[in-house]
């Protein structure tokens, strides 16, 4: 739009009805229905409680609704007196009429719009935190967080349930997107936790969730055809099935996921006791991310030195993961004083491994071999798993030898970070239970669900507004993002949104 185009109003401001309730009006219809109310209350003497309480819920949304519409004619009454003049330069129109998506339902309230030359805003939008969505912050913040736990189309179902109305899918997506932008602003400015213990656990891993091939994306984006038959769900599937053809038949191998990694970190620390075990895990933390995996660990290494974990001042600092080759570089280069530890379970997943190239699978020759070996892992004898992974070496031919070296050369590159007697004694981690479970609970459970296919960065948004959710962090996420679009809308003095049709790229944190 050129800036000439905006020497009055927009045709919103033109075309809306420019007449609303005043603040006596709206004060005596409050008094009207509350009392109608009352006295609908009073005759209710044959219905049942739950009757009572089906009927009582779409009236109390009702007052909320008049309480919410004479909330803002009072401000924008109050607005008109005590700041009508300070706006130099700018031309009035109004008052407009807004519809504005709320808690309650949909309230109509009217405000002066100002404009000029270059652009026009409405200042009491902007004086009391509205964005430029039509919706309010406490129902984006209530509908996005519910979409974090479960998929856009039940949000809109239990929405619907509970408030007797709901955004558009369409709408829910973009909200999520635009409150995704906000989110590495706030994870790089969040405070640390206090209390924190002496020792700094970081546990690392990745996580493939379904993502949408270039096939897919193209038919979801495509032209529609034609649809034969619009009222029956069954023809109409027919008729797609006979226009896409047979599916191809999967080989053995073949992947019908085609995942993307996500790489999650959990952070927590642990606090010397009385006896002199370690207590926790205390203020637990989860980060999440798409990006490269490098993005993930300069994250925690950000994270680490916002919690008084630097790398200069001795605190301990304990990282666990797989045995992941690019996590080991990235923790070598960013945490090279940091103890790395292998998780002793995926260790042992090796074991087992190397052991069914020796003795037949579920055998007790086979899991006596594994616990003996085990038992040398737990006593700090690594030597000796390795000693015998390479004398049983010698005697294997063809694939199960190349199986048995492929492990061995784990166990070989690997060895300094399986010090788990010496781990044991320090009361230490030895396995990464808590990424794991971070893994299913963060990831999988919203993710990785039948059906799904996402775009990477449509993916990103919510995931991180995921990690949010979990940490506890909503309400003062939403703090945040509140005050920050106020600021930026008075340092702009455009009304500006938060939904967003298109998702943010990727972080590049760390990757530069």
């Amino acid at each position: 739009m050129e800036a000439s185009d905006l020497l009055m109003p927009p045709a919103e401001a033109m075309d809306a009805p420019t007449t609303a309730p005043t603040v006596a009006e709206l004060k005596a219809r409050i008094t009207q229905t509350v009392g109608a109310l009352v006295a609908w209350v009073m005759s209710c003497q044959t219905l049942t409680f739950f009757a009572f309480e089906t009927q009582l819920v779409p009236q109390v949304l009702t007052v909320g609704r008049l309480a919410l519409q004479l909330f803002l004619a009072m401000r924008e009454a109050q607005w008109r007196v005590t700041a009508a003049q300070s706006q130099p330069g700018y031309k009035r129109q109004g008052p407009i009429i807004r519809q504005l998506g709320t808690f309650f339902g949909k309230v109509s309230y009217a405000r002066t719009y100002f404009y000029r030359t270059g652009g026009g805003y409405y200042p009491l939008d902007i004086a009391l935190g509205l964005t430029g969505d039509g919706f309010s912050l406490l129902l984006t913040s209530c509908a996005v967080r519910l979409a974090t736990k479960v998929s856009y189309a039940q949000t809109v179902l239990l929405l619907t349930m509970f408030l007797h109305w709901a955004p558009a899918q369409t709408s829910l997506e973009e909200l999520v997107l635009g409150l995704g932008r906000h989110t590495a602003a706030w994870f790089a400015h969040a405070p640390a936790p206090s209390g924190d213990g002496d020792v700094l656990v970081i546990q690392i891993d990745s996580k493939a969730t379904p993502t949408a091939t270039a096939a897919e994306l193209a038919r979801r984006r495509g032209p529609r055809p034609a649809n034969p038959h619009p009222g029956s769900a069954r023809h109409r599937g027919r008729a797609a099935r006979l226009r896409r053809g047979a599916k191809k038949r999967r080989q053995k191998g073949d992947k019908a996921k085609n995942g993307k990694m996500a790489t999650i970190v959990v952070m927590y620390t642990l606090r010397k006791s009385a006896d002199g075990t370690l207590e926790g895990p205390l203020n637990k933390k989860v980060y999440a991310s798409y990006a490269p995996k490098r993005h993930a660990v300069a994250i925690a290494r950000r994270e680490a030195d916002k919690r008084g974990f630097t790398p200069h001042n001795g605190k301990a600092i304990q990282l666990v993961t797989d045995g992941d080759n690019d996590l080991e570089r990235y923790i070598a280069e960013l945490f090279p004083t940091a103890e790395h530890t292998i998780d002793i379970y995926h260790v042992v997943e090796y074991l087992w491994e190397a052991g069914a190239c020796l003795y037949r699978e579920g055998s007790p020759e086979l899991t006596a071999w594994v616990e003996l070996q085990e038992a040398a892992l737990y006593d700090g004898r690594v030597a000796e798993v390795i000693a015998e992974l390479t004398k049983q070496l010698a005697a294997l031919q063809g694939s199960a030898r190349a199986r048995l070296t492929s492990i061995l050369d784990y166990f070989t590159k690997r060895q300094t970070k399986m010090a788990y007697k010496r781990l044991r004694a320090l009361d230490w981690e030895s396995g990464s239970g808590a990424v794991e479970g971070a893994v299913r609970y963060v990831i999988a459970q919203r993710f990785d669900c039948g059906g799904m296919r996402w775009i990477k960065e449509r993916a990103e948004a919510l995931l991180q507004l995921r990690c949010i959710e979990v940490n506890n962090d909503w309400e003062a996420f939403i703090t945040f993002v509140h005050d920050r679009t106020q600021t930026q809308a008075q340092e702009q003095h455009k009304n500006l949104p938060i939904k967003c049709a298109e998702p943010a790229p990727l972080p590049t944190y760390g990757l530069t």
